[in-house]
C-alpha cells in the first residue's frame, strides 16, 4: 500500500510547524515542503532583530487573545489546543530553552534566531521531510480526493493532503488560486507599520525614545501607550506599531493620510499638568528652564518642546509667561502631527487579511470548502500585534493542522 502525502506549501515557521509534527505523529506519511524563494524561514532569521521573538510570556487565553486586532476569537479557541506552555516545552523538549524579556517577548537563551531554524532543519531531516525551495505553486485543483500543485516550472506534485502555509499576501490578486478553491478572502492590507511626517522638524530628534507615551488618531477611538520612538521618517516604537495594527483597516481607508495627536507625560491631563506647572514656580523657581526638565523627559525632546512652544528657555520658571507656558503644558499632553505614508517595519511586516476565518474549521484547521485542505499562520485573517504573538499563532495553527493530518491519514 503507498503512502499518504501531505504538502505543505511555505517554507516558513507555520509550514515547518505543520510538516514537522505531521512526519513526527505519523512515519507511515510521506511530508513534503515547497518554498517559492530560495531562502526557508526568512522571517523567523530576521524576527525580534535576528533574536527571533518565539513567543510571549502570557499564560492566560482570555488574555493572549486579546493581542491579536483581527481573528482574537479564533485563537481564543485554537490555544486550547496548543498554547505559550506548550511552545516553550516543544523546543525545551529539543535542547532549546526560551528566556523571557521585562516586556514578556520570549527569546532563545542564546539571542539568536538561528538556533530556531537549526532546530526546525534538525526535525526535518530526523523525520524525512523533504524541502523543495525555489518551488512556486502556480495553480491547486482538488478532484475526486487527491491534489494536483501545478508549479511555475509545469511541473506538478499530486498529494493526499495540502497544507497552505505561504504568509500574508499584500495584494489580493495574490489570492486568485485560493479563491479558485471557492475560499473568499478579507482584503488584504499592511499591519505593523511606522508613521511618517515629512517635513516635521521632530525628525531631527531621530533615535530619541521616550519610555511612555500615548498617541491617539484623532477623530477615532484608536489609541495606544507604550514605548514611542523618534526615527528619521517620523515616529516608531510598540505604541505606534499596536496602533497601526488596531487601525490597520481605517487607517488603510484614510490612504495613510491622519492626524494624531501624542501625550509625552502619559500620567497627566492638560489640567494635572498646568497645576505641576504652578508647584514649579515654587519649588524650582529660580532654575532656568531648559536647564533640567524636571519631567523626566529626554535632554533633547525637552529642548525641543520648548523651541516648539516658542518659551525661552533661558527664562526662570518663576518668570514663565502664563500663556507660553499653557502652550507649553498643550504640546507636552496634546502634540499634535499630521502623518502622511507610512513605513514598513523592518522585515517585520505583517499583513491583516486573508482567508476568511468562517470557512476555516477551528478545531481541525481544515478548510470547511475543500475535505484535506488544511491552512496554517498568516494565509488567514488572523494578525497579532508585535511581542511574538504571531509566531505564537504559527506553531499552534501549524501543529494544529500537522497533528489532525497524522491522525486521519
Amino acid at each position: 500500500m503507498s503512502k499518504k502525502k501531505l504538502i505543505v506549501i511555505g517554507g516558513g515557521a507555520a509550514g515547518f510547524f505543520c510538516a514537522v509534527n505531521a512526519a513526527r505523529m505519523n512515519k507511515d506519511l510521506k511530508v513534503i515542503l515547497i518554498e517559492k524563494t530560495h531562502k526557508l524561514l526568512s522571517k523567523v532569521k530576521v524576527s525580534g532583530g535576528g533574536r527571533c521573538n518565539t513567543t510571549h510570556a502570557c499564560f492566560d487565553i482570555v488574555e493572549m487573545s486579546k493581542k491579536y486586532p483581527r481573528g482574537g476569537n479564533f485563537v481564543k479557541k485554537t490555544f486550547h489546543q496548543f498554547f505559550t506552555t506548550d511552545t516553550i516545552n516543544w523546543f525545551k523538549e529539543r535542547g532549546v530553552e526560551l528566556k523571557t524579556e521585562t516586556d514578556g517577548r520570549m527569546f532563545p537563551v542564546t539571542d539568536s534566531s538561528q538556533t530556531i531554524i537549526d532546530c526546525l532543519m534538525t526535525e526535518v531531516k530526523k523525520y524525512n521531510v523533504e524541502v523543495f525551495i525555489s518551488t512556486e505553486v502556480r495553480n491547486l485543483k482538488s478532484e475526486n480526493g487527491e491534489f494536483t500543485i501545478e508549479l511555475k516550472d509545469h511541473k506538478h506534485f499530486t498529494s493526499d493532503y495540502v497544507c497552505i502555509a505561504s504568509g500574508g499576501y499584500p495584494k489580493p490578486s495574490m489570492f486568485e488560486w485560493l479563491r479558485k478553491l471557492g475560499h473568499s478572502i478579507e482584503e488584504p492590507v499592511p499591519s505593523l507599520f511606522t508613521f511618517n511626517m515629512p517635513g516635521h522638524p521632530i525628525r531631527e530628534l531621530m533615535g530619541v525614545s521616550v519610555e511612555s507615551a500615548r498617541v491617539k488618531i484623532t477623530g477615532t477611538k484608536l489609541e495606544q501607550e507604550g514605548p514611542l520612538l523618534i526615527t528619521h521618517w517620523g515616529l516608531s516604537g510598540p505604541a505606534v506599531l499596536k496602533l497601526s495594527a488596531w487601525g490597520a483597516r481605517e487607517l488603510a481607508s484614510k490612504n495613510y493620510d491622519f492626524k494624531i495627536t501624542v501625550n509625552w507625560l502619559p500620567e497627566y491631563n492638560e489640567h494635572q499638568l498646568a497645576e505641576k506647572f504652578q508647584l514649579f514656580r515654587v519649588s524650582i523657581a529660580t532654575q532656568k528652564i531648559t536647564n533640567k526638565n524636571p519631567l523626566g523627559l529626554p535632554a533633547r525632546l525637552w529642548d525641543f518642546l520648548l523651541i516648539y512652544s516658542e518659551v525661552k528657555g533661558e527664562k526662570r520658571w518663576a518668570d514663565l509667561p502664563s500663556k507660553e507656558a499653557n502652550k507649553l503644558i498643550k504640546n507636552l499632553c496634546t502634540c499634535e502631527f499630521e502623518v502622511k505614508g507610512k513605513t514598513t517595519f523592518k522585515e517585520e511586516f505583517v499583513t491583516a487579511g486573508g482567508i476568511k476565518l468562517n470557512e476555516i474549521d477551528h478545531i481541525t484547521m481544515m478548510s470547511k470548502k475543500v475535505p484535506n485542505l488544511f491552512f496554517a499562520g498568516e494565509v488567514m485573517d488572523v494578525d497579532g500585534v508585535t511581542g511574538g504573538f504571531n509566531f505564537q499563532h504559527a506553531w499552534t495553527s501549524g501543529y494544529i493542522a500537522g497533528k489532525t493530518i497524522a491522525q486521519s491519514s
